[in-house]
């Protein structure tokens, strides 16, 4: 499952991920605190159409709609039990989705963090989060799905722990953090950290990297710190389409297809090879982003 992303990293030098899920899943009629997760089961159609809308516009790899697809998530909305069904779902049409295309398309598969505390402070030990994280890969890879794809994550052990797991069902993957203004991640790890992490690493990912966080510019401080700090991997690049702002009763994203496209160019220049978007990102920047990297 490596080859596919490998072999079009060496050939093409870059590829362009996809944008937001929420954001535009949002804009499709999601409600706040509505799960996305069911609608790969309710409403298969939409999130069909939010793959091939990154698809269309140019993506060489989407994410499948299973960010909150582990039991600890779906928890809250008394659905622990559906991880492999939703999870699978996610990634079977996504799947679809590919082998339609023309062109090789990369499906990944949503792996975002559990929404519990691990080490010394937390509650979730390392078997435990194993264990949720190797159920949702499991079903994501029985899916169809290319790649595994952890994300957001703002803890080395939790990341560890979606390492492990993957390990176990043998699948290939990619990780990234988050990180804020102050170059850290929530619970304080560094953009230096995650490089050394990463190394440290016994069942190594595809590539490593940044998502989400509070803008644009701020990702690009992150990615020029793995650099400094010798990354061999390579570095994935997902940030905001600028910042939030409450309009209306809405977030809105003030970043313009525009400056994405001019920061897809410079995550490239800073030393990024796998470049997305994340909050705020939709097909109309994609398209403006992929014209630029091409």
């Amino acid at each position: 499952m490596s080859e596919k992303l490998l072999q079009l990293l060496d050939r093409q030098g870059w590829v362009l991920a996809d944008g937001a899920t929420g954001t535009n899943l949002f804009n499709m009629g999601l409600q706040s605190g509505d799960p996305p997760e069911f609608w790969n089961v309710d409403k298969p159609d939409l999130i069909e159409k939010l793959y091939r809308g990154a698809v269309d516009a140019g993506s060489d790899l989407f994410l499948t709609n299973s960010f909150g697809a582990n039991a600890s998530r779906l928890k809250l909305h008394n659905a622990q039990d559906r991880v492999r069904e939703l999870s699978k779902a996610a990634a079977e049409i996504g799947r679809e989705v590919a082998d339609s295309q023309s062109r090789p398309v990369i499906v990944a598969g949503s792996m975002g963090p559990t929404g519990e505390i691990m080490g010394e402070v937390g509650t979730l030990t390392h078997e435990v989060a194993v264990e949720m994280f190797e159920e949702q890969a499991a079903a994501l890879i029985e899916g169809g799905a290319d790649v595994l794809w952890v994300e957001t994550i703002s803890a080395a052990e939790e990341m560890a722990a979606a390492a492990d797991a993957i390990s176990n069902v043998g699948a290939s993957w990619c990780g990234t953090m988050s990180f804020d203004t102050a170059g850290r991640t929530m619970l304080g790890v560094t953009s230096a950290d995650m490089v050394k992490f990463i190394d440290g690493l016994d069942y190594q990912p595809l590539g490593f990297g940044a998502n989400c966080g509070t803008g644009a510019s701020d990702l690009l401080r992150t990615v020029l710190g793995f650099v400094e700090a010798g990354a061999k991997l390579p570095i994935i690049a997902k940030g905001n389409a600028g910042i939030p702002k409450y309009v209306h009763g809405h977030i809105h994203y003030d970043g313009t297809p525009e400056l994405m496209a001019d920061y897809a160019i410079l995550a490239r220049n800073c030393g990024a090879r796998i470049i997305g978007g994340c909050c705020g990102t939709t097909p109309e920047h994609l398209v403006k982003m992929r014209e630029a990297l091409d």
